[in-house]
């Protein structure tokens, strides 16, 4: 068994001189797919995965077996299996939109060039590029698509005994976005209290303990908080790493909160009922703010807060591996990306070598 760095599982093994590689159980009318769950959870499904083809190739199951089904397994019909898996599976809503709006462009661009019926073993990367570039209006939009179709189509393509090198798809570099940090955020803050109490206490969250706030502040539950509120716990379902993590609350947060607090735990801190907002109740919030706003400059959003929060840290404790933890990023690297698109000095003059 072997992982690659960006953490995918595959069983191999050689057979009559050739080398085997799998990253699914499909092949052997299984339906273990490691790769399609978890970070936490893909090792132990990767070990069902290593005990089942041992099973089967103890029982007599032969690799030749995949080689004459494979002529029978079409393309249009590959995205559409791994669509209905990932759509089963705790990916954030705007990731599933996504892919399911890249299967269907994928499925028009098949049947419009009439390709409705090629096989696994006819796709070429110059096929796959040819799709990404005509099917999107801009650099960073192809890079969307590539990643999207790379996910329906790669991991099943292997297990069919298919191996293309996705990476060979060449495409324009994307311009990198500034984020523009917020300047008087007490001035700012006043303001958005005077037109909404909810997008208010949005705001201090996502600045102060730097919660993303489309979902974890907007389904923070009392019962989310200790008993003096004064730390919030969010399991790793809530939280976009998919790591737990805990957060502590400064005390003007403290304060709101339990100004709305009634006794019930299971009440969202913003509905004050067991039900969030919907999915766009603070974009929209945001959106009739901005209109009104003469506060705001081009370029600053509602995530302003969280990359100004950001900034903050960084300058106070000049600690990257601090920043990752109260971002509640999975990878550092992650983090050094997020301080280059701020612009982030990280550098001073003195700092440099001298002759």
């Amino acid at each position: 068994m072997s992982i690659t760095t960006k953490g995918h599982y595959f069983v191999y093994f050689w057979y009559c001189n050739k080398r085997y590689r799998y990253a699914n159980s499909s092949c052997l009318g299984l339906s273990v797919y490691p790769n399609l769950l978890s970070h936490k959870d893909r090792a132990q499904e990767a070990e069902n995965l290593r005990l089942e083809f041992f099973r089967a190739i103890s029982d007599g199951w032969r690799p030749e077996t995949v080689e004459k089904k494979k002529e029978t397994v079409f393309l249009v019909d590959v995205a559409k299996e791994v669509l209905s898996k990932k759509l089963s599976l705790e990916y954030s809503q705007s990731y599933k939109k996504d892919l399911v709006r890249t299967e269907k462009v994928w499925t028009e661009y098949l049947n419009s060039n009439g390709l409705s019926k090629l096989k696994v073993n006819e796709l070429t990367v110059e096929l796959l590029s040819e799709f990404v570039r005509t099917k999107a209006s801009s650099a960073r939009s192809m890079h969307n698509v590539k990643r999207n179709i790379s996910a329906l189509l790669k991991d099943e393509l292997e297990s069919n005994g298919v191996v293309l090198n996705f990476s060979r798809i060449k495409l324009p570099k994307t311009p990198q976005q500034l984020h523009k940090p917020l300047l008087d955020i007490g001035v700012l803050l006043s303001d958005v209290r005077a037109f909404n109490g909810n997008l208010h206490l949005c705001c201090l969250m996502t600045y102060t303990m730097l919660l993303r706030p489309h979902r974890e502040v907007r389904c923070l539950s009392f019962g989310d908080f200790n008993s003096d509120f004064s730390q919030v716990s969010l399991s790793g379902s809530k939280v976009k790493s998919k790591r737990n993590r805990v957060v502590p609350v400064p005390e003007v947060v403290r304060v709101e909160v339990f100004k709305r607090f009634t006794g019930n735990r299971k009440d969202n801190v913003f509905t004050l009922n067991e039900e969030p907002y919907n999915r766009d109740y603070f974009k929209t919030l945001w959106s009739r703010y901005k209109r009104q706003s003469r506060l705001l400059e081009r370029d600053q959003t509602l995530y302003s807060f969280r990359h100004t929060g950001a900034i903050k840290v960084f300058e106070k404790t000049g600690s990257l591996l601090k920043l990752q933890q109260v971002m509640g990023h999975s990878d550092m690297k992650v983090s050094l990306t997020y301080l280059r698109g701020l612009e982030v000095k990280q550098l001073d003059v003195e700092d440099l070598p001298e002759l």
